[in-house]
């Protein structure tokens, strides 16, 4: 098993490095066009997503892939890599440097490892979360591989709490951090894991922006809570999640749960 772990991250590593050369050339040059979700793409979002597929099966030929500009249904292969090829596209398209490229890799449904790239920023965090499954290896969280942990402090208004464009109705309540509004999803829950945050939370956050970040979060000691009755992970064989989305809640440890969770749980009310 330690050999395929140091097979998926020199893939992960190598894979995001080769991408991010065109993609830079392309950062803040393209116009881009509006999905049926309402969310932009860009010719670089198809692009890369089409490079990563075909990295991934000439590498892993018997993994299935999920991508936000690709498959949407699990097929309930034992692994899948779920991937977002431009995590952030509206930054990446206004000239804003915060963007990444996200690859999680799910075992039987769970994601156990993830990788983010940000290109612009240099900034790359990995990690690998086992939970309860049957895979085996060190649990560890990784900012340019080097080891990351959420923070232990008491929020304050020095310390930070990341919310996205949808959640500002928590504005209208006190809150006990600054705040700050990223733009993208990975990078406001890593945020978290590196120490940089308290917490953080997203009201639409579909699939592949949840799957590195589960288990590098985990893995960095924080806690992912979803804010809907139904739980995000393991995926279900056959389910579309082209359309789903999971709110969800991150906090640096679990005694914070009390401090946050009542201030988003109304972002988890069915509409």
């Amino acid at each position: 098993m330690t050999n395929f772990w140091e097979t998926v991250l020199n893939f992960a590593q190598t894979t995001t490095a080769r991408l991010s050369t065109k993609l830079v050339q392309d950062f803040g040059q393209l116009q881009p066009s509006l999905k049926a979700d309402g969310s932009l793409v860009t010719t670089a979002d198809k692009w890369a997503d089409d490079e990563i597929r075909n990295a991934i099966y000439d590498t892993f030929p018997s993994h299935d892939v999920l991508s936000e500009e690709g498959d949407h249904i699990f097929g309930g292969a034992e692994w899948c890599w779920v991937i977002d090829p431009i995590d952030g596209t509206t930054n990446f398209t206004r000239g804003i440097p915060i963007w990444g490229i996200s690859l999680g890799l799910l075992y039987q449904g769970e994601p156990i490892f993830g990788y983010v790239h940000f290109p612009t920023i240099g900034q790359s965090f990995h990690g690998y979360w086992y939970g309860s499954s049957s895979a085996n290896g060190s649990n560890g969280a990784f900012l340019n591989n080097r080891p990351i942990h959420t923070s232990s402090d008491s929020p304050s208004n020095s310390h930070f709490f990341n919310v996205c464009a949808r959640s500002v109705a928590v504005f209208q309540k006190p809150l006990p951090c600054k705040v700050r509004m990223l733009g993208v999803t990975t990078y406001n829950f890593l945020s978290v894991a590196a120490g940089a945050a308290l917490a953080g939370v997203e009201s639409t956050p579909k699939v592949w922006d949840l799957a590195a970040v589960w288990a590098i979060v985990q893995a960095a000691g924080g806690v992912l809570v979803p804010l809907q009755e139904e739980s995000v992970f393991p995926l279900k064989e056959g389910e579309d999640y082209s359309d789903r989305s999971f709110p969800t809640l991150v906090v640096s440890r679990a005694e914070l749960l009390t401090v946050f969770q009542p201030l988003v749980q109304f972002l988890g009310e069915k509409r």
